[in-house]
């Protein structure tokens, strides 16, 4: 069964504009998909669709075969438990620490304190962060922000990650740095989709890529230019080779 459906989806907005036209697409249990295109080419609509944060003018979504027009409001919170989302922006709490920003979305969700204990060190650990677990967002760079806020979003280890630009406001290789970090939390069976209109990365990559162009689906294109058993170290430095970037972070 495919964890993300759209079939025939059309969203138009007030004012007629149109955030996406007939598209229709179905992702797989642990694919990683990349939706590139344009400022304004439906990226983030296809994204807002998915977490229920708009509903579609025709046409259905669904998540693991569920459609959401069937989903009441008031069980929108668990949908998004299901779904981790990271966005340029991180979203971050200013006036919390590292652990308490990840402790944060476990809290909203009814975890004990046990379990919490357990996890955000877990997590930190993943994604780099074990000695900033007391830090403030303001005392991090742009790149541990974003680890933060993929932290959050991984923290339970949601079956759908869904990424908004995560590289949007990053350097080259701060960015390759996301990439493998998302990478590897493909690697543990999570299906990922990433926004972005960063079509170098996209290239280097070498995933599945889902275009769009004024709201329609452009093209749909598998890659299989990559090995499948590829770890995230030779994929960071294969990353790292092919755009050019040396191991200090400067392009070569």
């Amino acid at each position: 069964m495919p964890v993300v459906e759209l079939e025939g989806v059309t969203k138009a907005y007030d004012g007629g504009v149109v955030g996406l036209q007939r598209a229709s697409v179905s992702i797989g249990r642990g694919e990683f998909v990349f939706l590139v295109g344009p400022t304004g080419c439906g990226k983030s609509t296809c994204i807002r669709l998915l977490l229920k944060e708009l509903e579609p003018s025709e046409g259905e979504v669904r998540i693991a075969g569920k459609p959401l027009s069937k989903i009441p409001r008031k069980r929108v919170p668990m949908l998004r438990r299901n779904v981790g989302t990271v966005f340029q922006d991180y979203k971050l709490l200013p006036n919390r620490t590292v652990y308490d920003n990840v402790a944060y979305s476990l809290e909203v969700i009814g975890e004990g304190r046990d379990q919490i204990r357990r996890k955000v060190p877990d997590i930190l650990r993943l994604v780099g962060l074990s000695t900033k677990l007391h830090a403030y967002p303001d005392q991090l760079s742009g790149g541990e922000q974003q680890r933060v806020s993929i932290a959050r979003a991984f923290v339970n280890h949601p079956p759908l990650l869904l990424a908004d630009e995560p590289t949007g406001n990053l350097d080259p290789e701060t960015s390759i740095g996301i990439m493998q970090l998302i990478y590897r939390i493909n690697r543990t069976g999570t299906t990922v989709v990433v926004a972005t209109h960063d079509k170098e990365m996209v290239d280097k990559m070498r995933r599945r890529v889902v275009e769009l162009r004024e709201g329609r689906i452009v093209r749909d294109q598998e890659s299989g230019l990559y090995r499948p058993d590829e770890s995230t170290t030779e994929f960071a430095i294969r990353l790292r080779g092919e755009l050019g970037i040396g191991a200090e972070g400067h392009p070569n």
